[in-house]
């Protein structure tokens, strides 16, 4: 055989002599945080008020947790899909609300869309200084 012959064959085999390639990871789709407004409720000793702004991007969904603080969500843009333990799982689109309490455990929180955004505020009422959200296992 003669060299430029080989060569043609080698780099025909090239693919299968170093296999498979593995697909591209995917970076995880992680809601973003943005806190909007965090203020001491004086007439509530111990506790505060936080607003936060959350965006989910496409397929976007949150781990199992809880908040130890009463949660008011209210939707502007997209579809969320939310539940609590024990309850039934809600989709909700803009203008649609949605409450968890301080013992909820949230066993669902996400984009109800593989292809748009969602937004959405959260308002809290919880222990000053306490972590807005607890993972639960």
């Amino acid at each position: 055989m003669t060299i430029p012959k080989l060569a043609l064959v080698l780099v025909c085999l090239m693919p299968v002599m170093l296999g498979p390639k593995e697909a591209p990871q995917e970076a995880p789709k992680e809601a973003k945080v943005t806190t909007l407004f965090s203020k001491d409720l004086p007439d509530v000793p111990g506790k505060e008020g936080l607003m936060l702004a959350v965006e989910y991007p496409p397929g976007a969904s949150d781990p199992v947790h809880r908040h130890n603080a009463d949660a008011f969500v209210y939707v502007l843009e997209g579809s969320i899909v939310m539940q609590v333990k024990g309850g039934k799982e809600v989709t909700l689109t803009p203008g649609q609300t949605f409450y968890e309490g301080p013992s909820d455990v949230h066993v669902v929180g996400r984009n109800a869309s593989q292809t748009k955004p969602a937004k959405f505020v959260v308002f809290l009422v919880k222990e000053k200084g306490a972590p807005v959200l607890i993972p639960v296992n």
